[in-house]
């Protein structure tokens, strides 16, 4: 799905890899969860609201784990400014993974960005940005 929404795009989207950062579960972190997310960015590596507004179809996110399926959505700004990954599912259901204060992170490598999901909330470490 992200391949396939990822032409004749802006030259600002990035394909952002974010992994699992080191919590009490998981003391090295763990690679094999995280998400990958298609989203233009500014020089400074903030999302750029403007490019994501006007391409909001492009803006996608999977989450990836090694014990689950992948789940595909969209990065969406919600009311009030805030941002998160959203999933629609085939039985009609939706789903948010908040993200706090995203439009503030920077997507740079090494930095940090965390996410409330249903079990709670975590920390993940941005492992890569590359051009599309």
């Amino acid at each position: 799905m992200i391949a396939s929404a990822t032409l004749n795009l802006p030259t600002k989207f990035r394909l952002i890899r974010l992994e699992l950062a080191r919590e009490p579960r998981h003391p090295q972190g763990d690679s094999h969860i995280g998400y990958t997310v298609v989203a233009p960015l500014e020089k400074d590596g903030r999302l750029d609201i403007e490019t994501a507004r006007a391409f909001k179809e492009a803006c996608r996110v999977v989450r990836f784990h090694a014990a689950r399926e992948h789940e595909e959505g969209y990065l969406r700004r919600r009311p009030g400014g805030s941002w998160a990954f959203h999933y629609d599912f085939d039985d009609g259901g939706e789903d948010d993974d908040p993200a706090y204060r995203l439009g503030d992170h920077r997507f740079v490598r090494g930095e940090y960005v965390t996410l409330q999901e249903d079990e709670g909330e975590h920390t993940y470490r941005v492992v890569s940005v590359e051009p599309l």
